[in-house]
This record gives structure tokens, sequence and C-alpha cells, in this order.
């Protein structure tokens, strides 16, 4: 609906922005309580003070926003908040305006990976500015990022799982499949799963963040794979090179995971981005810690952000990557019991002005 563009009259200004009997011309101000600042005036624009005539709002279109439903809802400010930690659609059912809102930001992360001999790679990570949802603290991974104009249509939204950690024997890893996590996806955003564990001596996998490369030698596995700008994650540790080195932590979204070393000390897993767009300053997709066969104070740390701690002497297994974060999984104990941990599930959370 807008303000005819021909014979405009007091009675369409009044429809269209609303007020009550008797009007006057002076309550239509631009940015006063009945028209916000920006509205859409071909023949405008509509004056916030001084001489205002009614031919100005010829044309002119309130404020429409966003209306969506999906996931969990809730709000802050004028702002709603999506959270999609399952399968599920964003269903928009008014696309909004350009004087109130007609587009969303976004946070993606995908599914980590559990954790080997070396740490399980972070979910990659890919986040918008914030600049269409108000101001609030993103990571420097939402750096010029654009937000997704919508359309009323329905979006459906992936949530990418976990993999498992590898399963530790007398000899070493001896089951497992060192596959990596899944991807998310939503509006059109894709981020990959965490790249998957190095067993003993091999390399860790590429994914969204590479996973760490297995003790006493092997590279770690490439993160940002596939390709996208800015990358949505870093590459895994590598393994120390000789005999009794650790095995290297998973890659995070905001540093590398960090390489094995003598005396079998694993290598910490890359720190995760930190993010406020559901109104709780929140860090996800951190990397697994990378394995050691000696005591705990050798085990690699899971980065910040829902990566898991490696396991350790005697059989202490690898902690999981925390649900929901894309946190990749802590390597077992290389050898004697101490499986490898499970990657974190992921995350879309998706965020826009309601009123």
């Amino acid at each position: 609906m807008a303000v005819p563009s021909t014979n405009t009259s007091m009675d369409d200004i009044q429809d269209e922005f609303g007020g009550s009997n008797p009007i006057s011309l002076s309550e239509y101000y631009a940015g006063g309580p009945l028209v916000p600042s920006g509205s859409p005036a071909p023949n405008g624009p509509i004056p916030s003070s001084g001489q205002i005539a009614i031919g100005q709002f010829r044309g002119a279109t309130n404020a429409a926003f966003v209306v969506a439903s999906g996931g969990s809802q809730s709000t802050s400010g004028d702002f709603k908040i999506h959270t999609f930690t399952g399968p599920g659609t964003f269903t928009v059912s008014s696309a909004g305006n350009s004087a109130g809102s007609n587009s969303v930001d976004y946070l993606v992360v995908g599914g980590g990976s559990g954790g080997g001999s070396g740490g399980g790679g972070a979910g990659g990570y890919r986040e918008s500015s914030g600049a269409a949802s108000g101001s609030y603290s993103v990571s420097p991974l939402g750096s010029g990022v654009s937000a997704i104009p919508v359309s009323a249509q329905g979006y459906p939204i992936s949530i990418g799982g976990g993999s498992g950690g590898g399963q530790n024997g007398p000899t070493g890893n001896q089951g497992g499949a060192p596959g990596g996590g899944s991807s998310s996806s939503g509006l059109g955003i894709t981020s990959a799963g965490g790249g998957g564990f190095g067993l003993y001596n091999s390399n860790g996998g590429s994914g969204g963040s590479g996973g760490g490369a297995g003790k006493d030698g092997g590279t770690g596995g490439s993160g940002n794979s596939p390709s996208v700008s800015p990358p949505q994650g870093k590459n895994g540790g590598n393994g120390g090179a000789g005999g009794s080195q650790g095995a290297g932590g998973g890659g995070g979204a905001t540093s590398a995971g960090q390489a094995g070393s003598g005396g079998e000390k694993g290598g910490n897993g890359g720190s995760g981005a930190q993010s406020s767009i559901n109104a709780s300053s929140t860090t996800r997709a951190g990397g697994g810690g990378g394995g050691t066969n000696g005591p705990p104070s050798q085990r690699g740390s899971g980065g910040s952000g829902g990566g898991g701690d490696a396991g350790a002497n005697p059989a202490i297994s690898g902690q999981n990557g925390t649900a929901n974060t894309g946190g990749g999984g802590g390597a077992g104990r290389w050898t004697n019991g101490g499986d490898g941990g499970s990657g974190g599930s992921g995350i879309v959370i998706i965020r826009y002005k309601f009123q």
C-alpha cells in the first residue's frame, strides 16, 4: 500500500501512516512518531521540520519489516533472533521494505570433527557484519560481509553433525573413520564440516578448519576448504617430527591448531570466533586438542569456542566438542585405551529488525 500519487488527501496520508482525528499535517514530519525517517517518498523527501506539504507525500509508503517464523525465536530490543540447532525452515511471510527492514544477518557454523591421534578440526564459521540488524559485536570474520536480502518464501536450514572420534586400542587408533563433520547451511550460505583427525604418522583432513596431524609426523589438514572469502577456518597443526612427538591440534575459526612437539606434547586446538548475534557473547568453532601418550600435562587443550581437550595416560579419553558450537573433539590417548572425543554439532542463527 502507498499514498496515492494523484489527488492526495489528508485521509490518504492517515490511512498509510496512522494517526487519529483531528488530522494535522504537522503530525507527519519524518522521524516523528508516525513517519519513520527515510520512508520512501518519490515526491519527497518528507521533511523532518519546517515547511511541509501534502504533495511531498504522493506515492509515499510506510516502513514495513521482515516477518518470519522458524527455529527458536527471541528478541533483543527492536531485533528478532531465530536460532536453529536442528533442521528446519526459516519462513518469511513478509519481506518488508527499505524503510523498515528487508534483509537479515546470519551466522552459520558447520559440525566439528572428532579427534583421533590429532585433534578434530572445527566446523566452518561464516557470519555477516551485523549492519542490517542493529549494532552488536561480530567476529573479525564478519567484517564487510553483506546481509542477505529476503523474499516471501521458505528457506531450508540444515545443521551439520559432529563426527565420531577414533577408537583406540593396544597399538593405537584402530577404529573409527577419520572423516570430518558435516556442513551446515541456510540462506544460500554453507559452512563446511571440520577436517578429520590424523592417525599415527598421517595427515589431518581438510574442511572448514583442518584436522590435526597424527603424532610422530604428518601435516595438518587445510582449513577454508572449500575456499570462501573471508576464510571460514584455519589449518590444523602438524604432528611433531621424529620419535616421541605429540600430535597436532585441530584448526579453529580464527587461528590454526598448534603443532605437536617433543616429550609427546600435543598441540593446542585453534581458537574460535566470538559474536553477540544472539544477544549473548559466545565463542564458537574452536579446534580439538592434539594427542599424547604422556600424562595430562602433555595433552593439547581444546581451542576457545567448544574445542575438546585431548586425552592422556592412563586411558583418559578426549573430550567431546561442545554441541552447537562446531567445536572439534579432543584426541584420545595414543595407546591402551582412551578414545577420541566426538565433534560438536553446528548452528545457524538469523537476526533482523522486526519493528
